[in-house]
């Protein structure tokens, strides 16, 4: 049977006969729909990096605008996904949030094969990518709930570690299925260099753009179709007591998510540029993304009836201060993992890929680099690393603690954006910035490796902080603040970029874990903290 009605995984006896088995089979379904999200979502990351060395007639801080709209959506998804399972069960919320990843799939892959498709399509395929950013809160809050505490940070480590894997997994298959027309439509021909994992290609080689979102059906269908056949809704009475029809939670899944998609509509119009199809007002993010949230936040509880209910008992995490905290360490952890996959290959290109050389006085950054590297080659390498460590940091903070975890991942965060930042410097004023490539790349894979392994302690310390109850829903929360990197991160480095000065980017993120290493301290490792090192 799908539906669980007796759920009690930190009695040993019962953890041991049954709970074991049906947890990690739907852990393990979990994983790889997870995967398949991040994948929908961030995979505009790579194809604009392939729409510039294709010649689509977009400016860079047009294709830059791609990466926000689907950053700041999937950020916002998150909110009402935090409160899913509780509402409309663990099944029933997994297997229709993956089978919603088809609608932008197909959607890409038609838009992309004419470059005469206008901006705005792709603007809208990009909100609907967010779909793939929401599924982690609800994939998260899902999995807390079928394993005992003594065990979430390896379990929650493992979904989101794995399901992380869906950024690298996305930067090796988009550019490697671009290269053949595995299914079918004209390819187009490059314009400048482009890449895969294996090497450069050569310009007026063929390219099929379009696969990059054909090629995510082959894992969606049959991933909804075995979520179906293989998950569970829990009836007990701390997780989905009133579990609604399919059909009742598919309805309400989708009310939900069409709040979240109205209020990244308006902030979007508010912050973008009017000839980018935004109001032109030039509100600041900083001011948009507490509106954005709030509006969320409030919209939802007007929902009326058993909802309403039932979201005012699952609100009450509001009320617990641990919850701001923890929402703040993990956007430093999770946010930065996220922001930085995203930004990553796009920084690469614009930094590396062009020569910075003066011209009648004036500094020119639109000169093509011969010898630059190919960010296609090197774009997966930090998240394939954030997500392959994050688990591990789970297993280390159940051992040592999570707090304690956190601290040292924060310092070298630290030092690693710093040194990232002096070398970004360096590259941006130099006619050769291939020069300083190497010592930016490691810096930056040690960057990603700290944020890993802080996203595995961060969950270790919510899942010990907080009562069963409560554990999803600030799982999702948290996850959900801090998805806003994905957002933030490619907004202020293509900023700067813009402003010729990158390393503030860096500077500024150092600052922000500075912070964070006094939060931490502050509430979790100091002597007489009411959570000690937990």
């Amino acid at each position: 049977m799908s539906d669980i009605k007796k759920w009690d995984v930190e009695d040993p006896k019962f953890w041991d006969s049954e709970g074991k088995k049906v947890a990690n089979r739907n852990l393990w379904i979990s994983i790889p729909s997870l995967l398949c999200g991040f994948a929908v979502w961030l995979y505009w990351g790579i194809i604009t990096i392939q729409m510039l060395n294709l010649g689509f007639p977009f400016a860079k801080s047009e294709l830059f605008t791609l990466m926000a709209v689907a950053g700041l959506t999937g950020a916002t998804l998150r909110i009402p996904s935090s409160f899913f399972i509780r509402l409309c069960g663990g099944r029933n919320t997994i297997v229709f949030t993956t089978a919603l990843l088809m609608i932008p799939a197909i959607g890409a892959g038609i838009a992309l094969q004419d470059k005469n498709t206008p901006l705005w399509v792709f603007q809208v395929l990009a909100l609907l990518s967010g779909f793939g950013g929401g599924n982690f809160a609800s994939s998260m809050s899902n999995i807390s709930f079928f394993f005992p505490k003594k065990q979430q940070g390896l379990a929650l480590g493992l979904n989101a570690g794995l399901g992380n894997f869906g950024v690298t997994t996305m930067q090796i298959l988009v550019p490697l299925f671009m290269t053949f027309g595995i299914f079918g439509g004209e390819p187009m021909e490059l314009v400048n260099t482009s890449g895969t994992l294996i090497g450069k290609i050569p310009a007026g080689s063929d390219a099929w753009i379009h696969n990059a979102g054909y090629i995510w059906l082959l894992f969606l269908i049959p991933l909804a179709i075995v979520g179906w056949m293989g998950m569970n809704n829990i009836k007990a009475s701390h997780v989905t007591p009133d579990l609604p029809s399919p059909a009742g939670s598919f309805g309400i899944i989708s009310g939900m998510l069409a709040i979240g998609f109205l209020t990244s509509i308006f902030g979007l119009w508010l912050m973008l540029p009017e000839k980018v199809g935004g109001s032109g007002f030039g509100v600041s993010k900083w001011i948009v993304l507490p509106i954005v949230i709030a509006l969320t936040v409030f919209l939802l509880k007007l929902i009326p009836g058993q909802i309403k209910g039932n979201l005012s008992r699952q609100y009450k995490i509001f009320n617990n201060k641990h919850t701001w905290v923890m929402s703040i360490i993990y956007t430093m952890t999770f946010g930065s993992f996220i922001g930085f996959a995203a930004g990553f290959g796009l920084s690469i290109k614009v930094i590396f890929g062009y020569q910075h050389v003066l011209v009648d006085g004036v500094m020119n950054h639109d000169m093509a680099n011969p010898d630059g590297p190919s960010a296609l080659m090197y774009a997966w390498m930090g998240p394939f690393i954030g997500a392959l460590i994050r688990p591990v940091g789970g297993w280390i903070a159940d051992k040592m603690g999570g707090a304690k975890v956190t601290q040292i991942c924060a310092v070298v965060m630290v030092a690693s954006a710093i040194g990232v930042a002096y070398f970004m410097q360096a590259a941006y004023a130099s006619p050769t910035p291939q020069e300083f490539f190497v010592p930016f790349l490691v810096l930056f894979l040690i960057l990603f490796a700290a944020t890993g392994i802080g996203n595995g302690s961060t969950f270790r310390t919510i899942s010990m902080v907080f009562d069963k109850e409560q554990a999803g829903p600030v799982l999702g929360w948290t996850s959900a603040v801090a998805a806003y990197g994905a957002f933030i991160i490619p907004k202020v480095l293509g900023e700067q970029i813009k402003l010729t000065t990158p390393e503030n980017a860096l500077y500024g993120f150092a600052v922000f874990y500075a912070v964070c290493i006094v939060i931490n301290w502050w509430f979790y490792l100091r002597p007489g903290a009411e959570h000690h090192n937990p």
